[in-house]
């Protein structure tokens, strides 16, 4: 399966008034590792764009088990874990420096043209890019 993940440390301006991280950065935090993931096999979201697909969200979910507090360096992990038709669901983790899991959710995207605003196949060229990176 293509996974990928990434660090990030908390700042201050993500937190809430009680000192945790604000509910909503959480899926700010799985876009910046699903983000990530398209990068590392070389199809960076701009390329979407550019051949005319997006990938808007059609569902998320969140499962949190303990806050993100300011200045925690935490990993954020993003995992597809189904492909099929015009769909995608990427799977995320989040925990804290001391290996604690703090969230745990997913997306599920569309494939949409940009023109015609329907759904539409995952484009070749993508299909490629991920058979070869799970043949790695």
């Amino acid at each position: 399966m293509l996974s990928s993940s990434i660090t990030y440390r908390v700042p201050y301006a993500d937190t809430d008034q009680m000192g945790y991280v604000y509910y909503a950065n959480y899926l700010t935090y799985f876009e910046r590792c699903r983000n990530e993931l398209f990068r590392e096999i070389d199809f960076p979201y701009t390329q979407f764009e550019e051949i005319g697909i997006m990938l808007p969200v059609v569902e998320a979910h969140c499962d949190y088990k303990q806050p993100a507090k300011y200045d925690d360096l935490i990993t954020i992990s993003a995992t597809v874990t189904n492909l099929k038709g015009c769909r995608i669901r990427i799977e995320n983790e989040i925990f804290n420096q001391q290996k604690i899991m703090l969230c745990r959710g997913y997306t599920r995207h569309a494939f949409m043209s940009s023109e015609t605003r329907k759904p539409v196949r995952p484009p070749d060229v993508l299909m490629k890019k991920l058979e070869t990176w799970n043949k790695e």
